[in-house]
């Protein structure tokens, strides 16, 4: 029967191993050992790492990445509400349970294994150690709709949110793109990538080892502004992007914005076997429609020329649906350990489930394709 142990650091853990598992970006061990091995994801910053892995000998069958968290940022499913009504009752919410991809609403497998009766086996072992801990819960996070099933199954409670993402049906160029879409959809995006051409922007595209310090700490420094003007801290330093993300090979593009060769802007994406992620972008100056340019236009020429399957937009955003990307639905499963919040917990995600489901079906009344043609 294979063994059940929890990893204070996925270094423990050797990279070959959970790569079989886990396959390319967004899971791959050296972005999440970079998080930690930069301080990002640590007990400092409210992370604590606790790697589920079931081990037969020295082999790993399954693994999930799993952390005590002590608070709820950089997790883009909010449960603010409820840590308040914990404390409102003078009952601890923090520390909770959490499998995830730390600032990643990335949605795909969390529950890793060689075979799916290693992946269950693995999902009922965390569900026994988690509920005999006496955390207040436990949340897994954008889970694929099989790995939904069996939490669904086990008692965990599902919610449904929205998401964006770009599908590409074999488009030969970004015109080819364009001329699926309706005509004023079609004119609007013209426009917006005229007004940056005519702006004097080139992007220069890297990838990997071609990503040098010097574009990391100008990213870097962007995305920091881009927190900064909303007022808040980013998560990611700029030692995890300097020294660690450069550490996980192609899976990381960076498209940089340029003006009479000088940078201005800077986009950075993970790219997996068949999907694009955008993550996080910014810009040291206001320079009109670069926003729509640099995060989506860039991605969807990037895809097309690369063949790559779908690019995903992230959370929010419904500015989102009129440059093609099209609605989604994720999921997140989560248990209650106290009864009564549980019942509570249960009766409104019933009702937001309803209110996901209407909203998805006015954006998909909205899509910019033309009759018949959405991909």
């Amino acid at each position: 029967m294979p063994t059940l142990r929890l990893h204070a650091a996925l270094a423990e853990i050797p990279a070959p191993q959970w790569d079989a598992l886990a396959g390319q970006a967004p899971l791959a061990h050296a972005l999440l050992a970079g998080l930690e091995a930069s301080g990002c994801v640590a007990p400092r910053t409210g992370w604590t790492p606790r790697h589920a892995a079931l081990w037969e000998g020295d082999t790993l069958v399954a693994a999930m990445p799993l952390y005590l968290k002590a608070h709820s940022y950089g997790e883009y499913v909010f449960d603010w509400a409820w840590a308040d009504a914990y404390q409102r009752h003078g009952l601890d919410y923090y520390p909770k349970w959490l499998a995830a991809l730390p600032f990643t609403p990335v949605p795909g497998q969390r529950i890793l294994g060689r075979d799916e009766a290693s992946r269950q086996l693995l999902l009922a072992r965390v569900l026994e150690m988690v509920q005999g801990s006496g955390a207040s819960s436990f949340h897994l996070l954008f889970p694929t709709d099989e790995e939904a099933g069996w939490l669904q199954a086990a008692g965990l409670e599902l919610r449904h949110g929205v998401q964006f993402h770009w599908h590409n049906a074999g488009y030969a160029s970004f015109d080819d793109f364009l001329a699926h879409l309706t005509h004023a959809k079609r004119k609007k995006i013209r426009q917006e990538r005229r007004k940056v051409a005519e702006a004097g922007i080139a992007f220069r595209i890297l990838r990997g080892a071609q990503i040098q310090a010097d574009d990391w700490a100008f990213f870097h420094a962007c995305y920091a502004r881009t927190y900064a003007e909303h007022r808040s801290t980013p998560y990611l330093s700029r030692a995890f992007f300097a020294d660690h993300a450069s550490q996980a090979g192609d899976a990381c593009v960076l498209m940089i914005a340029e003006r009479a060769g000088q940078p201005v802007a800077a986009s950075f994406f993970l790219q997996g076997a068949d999907a694009l992620y955008g993550r996080y972008w910014g810009a040291v100056e206001y320079i009109p429609c670069l926003h729509f340019e640099a995060c989506y236009y860039q991605a969807i020429a990037y895809a097309i020329a690369e063949g790559i399957s779908r690019f995903e937009g992230g959370a929010q955003g419904e500015h989102k649906l009129s440059r093609g990307l099209e609605p989604v639905r994720t999921t997140s499963a989560h248990w209650i350990a106290d009864p009564r919040f549980a019942d509570a917990v249960a009766d409104f995600l019933a009702r937001e489930r309803g209110g996901v489901e209407d909203y998805l079906d006015e954006l998909s009344e909205r899509l910019p394709y033309r009759a018949g043609e959405a991909p």
